[in-house]
């Protein structure tokens, strides 16, 4: 049997050597430890908090982290240095918040297993800017059940700590979710401030709650803080507290209306509160103040235009009632946002006419030296223009314009157009009503009165030409006429003997004029000598010459002895 032992151990032995010759050797600085995997930071407000997974399944093994901040732009490289917190810890997360403080930096982490004198490759580097990565912690919260209405307070995050990531504390919004504290409730999600009260709510009835904070500038939305629970009490109602709050303003002229319900002697003071203190976690009862010429008042109605300084934040109002009984009571709050609050009231317009353009002047609404009205709405204007006609379906005309002048040019002449405008802001969705009409009437039309002109004028002057021509051929009949009938002259004696027809008429037919027959005395006819006779000829001739006649009335007389003479002379 030993023998057999000895035999199958001198067959082993060679196996075994085998074995212990493949088998890797550990040389020095190497280790089976395995790196840590998945590293995270978890930032909630300035806790740090460092996780990681390790798939090992040694014992004993503890972990170490470092890190690297890089705070100065101009330098690349740094040291690593030891994560305070993070050093020798036997759980995969440690807690390093008293190493970080330095919000805005990029940071960097590593992991590493150990074990004694072993130590696993470092894990991979985790990179962070803590402020990126941080989570908005929840914010504490105080309740008071009241009248019927919870009161609340809320911390902001960070309010006992000495560091804090977020700055300031003004910036956080706070989103509250409530509900009736039974199965079917129905939940009711509202925004709240610091210093809050919740209202509208059942008497008698547990509510439970919860509340966020937010930083919406950034985006960022926080962790919810624990749910708190709190029954109602039931309402006292006091009748002559101020009821029905509403707000009527227009061109930034504001007024508060309330109701009296009480009907008996009541003063009334208008308090305000500028927003800006609604974002406070302090107390701000102080801070409400009178309104000017509204302390102490009868009236329902309030003029509190002085108050709205600035149209960028928003007021707070309320009424403060105070009975004959010196009792006094609190009216419900309202909200005013001056723009959005405020209507726009319709503009003014002034219209005229030169030529057939129509020119519209607008006064803006409230006014030229309501300089709001146009500084913040960047109003704009809506021109409606139409034919001021019987026929119900003439066009209207709609023109946009973002000045108060306008001119409006495709009119006809001679006719009455009606125009009206109205203002509107497209950054606040509002527009007023509609101007009063403007009705005016075009000039007519200049070139009818030219082509009129035109036409007389050229009507005129064939008027006149016509006119001379027919004086001009009136005139020349009259000529004729009277040269034929009413000739201006007698022909000389020496040729009025010759062709008396010659100087008649070449119209009018001859008439043979009855010749006188006359008798000469012989013996007075010698006595003429010679000499006579030649200076008679003579003289005949030359007054023939010399083409002159005689008008005397005595030629008549001698024309028949003349002619006598000259028979005796053939």
């Amino acid at each position: 049997m030993e023998a057999a032992g000895c035999r199958a151990s001198a067959l082993l032995l060679p196996l075994w050597c085998c074995l212990l010759a493949a088998a890797p050797r550990r040389c020095a600085g190497q280790t089976d430890l395995k790196s840590p995997q998945d590293i995270q930071v978890y930032v909630v407000n300035t806790n740090f908090t460092l996780r990681w997974n390790y798939t090992g399944n040694d014992t004993n093994v503890t972990f170490s982290a470092e890190y690297q901040c890089f705070g100065d732009l101009k330098t690349s490289e740094t040291e690593w240095k030891e994560l305070p917190g993070c050093q020798n810890v036997t759980d995969t997360e440690c807690d390093f918040s008293s190493a970080i403080t330095e919000y805005y930096d990029n940071h960097l982490v590593r992991v590493r297993a150990e074990r004694k004198e072993d130590k696993s490759p470092w894990s991979s580097v985790f990179e962070m800017i803590p402020y990126v990565i941080a989570q908005i912690g929840p914010p504490e919260i105080h309740l008071q059940s009241i009248n019927g209405v919870i009161k609340i307070q809320v911390s902001p995050p960070e309010a006992n700590q000495a560091r804090k990531m977020w700055l300031p504390t003004l910036n956080f919004k706070y989103n509250l979710v409530i509900w009736e504290n039974s199965s079917d409730a129905e939940v009711r999600i509202q925004n709240i401030f610091p210093m809050d009260t919740i209202s509208g709510l059942a008497p008698e009835t547990t509510y439970c709650l919860k509340v966020q904070a937010t930083l919406p500038l950034d985006h960022q939305e926080g962790l919810f803080s624990p749910i708190r629970c709190v029954k109602t009490t039931r309402k006292v109602n006091d009748l002559f507290c101020p009821a029905n709050l509403k707000v009527l303003a227009l061109n930034m002229q504001f007024h508060l209306h309330w109701n009296n319900p009480y009907k008996q002697h009541v003063n009334y003071t208008v308090q305000y509160l500028i927003g800006y203190f609604k974002r406070l976690h302090d107390d701000r009862s102080l801070n409400w103040l009178s309104v000017p010429r509204c302390e102490n008042i009868t009236d329902t109605k309030c003029n509190f235009t002085s108050i709205i300084t600035t149209t960028l934040g928003l007021y707070y109002l309320r009424v403060q009632a105070m009975s004959e009984y010196n009792k006094s009571c609190l009216s419900k709050e309202v909200t005013i946002d001056p723009l959005s609050t405020n209507e726009i009231g319709p503009p003014g317009i002034r219209v005229d006419i030169s030529d057939v353009l129509l020119h519209v002047q607008i006064s803006p609404p409230g006014g030229d030296k309501n300089k709001i009205m146009t500084e913040h709405y960047c109003l704009s204007y809506q021109i409606v223009y139409w034919k001021n006609s019987s026929d119900n379906e003439e066009e209207i005309k709609v023109k946009e314009i973002k000045q108060t002048i306008a001119t409006i040019s495709d009119l006809t002449p001679s006719t009455q157009y009606c125009v009206k405008v109205k203002a509107f802001s497209e950054a606040y969705n509002k527009s007023s009503p509609y101007s009063n009409e403007e009705c005016i009437k075009t000039p007519g039309d200049k070139m009818l009165p030219l082509i009129i002109l035109a036409t007389f004028v050229t009507a005129l002057i064939a008027v006149l030409v016509v006119a001379v021509l027919i004086i001009f051929f009136l005139y020349q009949a009259y000529n004729k006429i009277k040269y034929v009938f009413f000739p201006s002259c007698t022909p000389p004696l020496n040729i009025e003997g010759f062709g008396r027809q010659l100087f008649g008429s070449p119209y009018l037919p001859t008439v043979e004029e009855p010749i006188e027959n006359c008798y000469v005395i012989e013996s007075i006819i010698e006595e003429i000598n010679q000499n006579d006779f030649k200076d008679y000829k003579h003289s005949k001739q030359s007054s023939r010459d010399s083409g002159n006649y005689s008008n005397d009335d005595d030629t008549s007389g001698s024309k028949g002895s003349e002619g006598m003479l000259e028979k005796e002379i053939i």
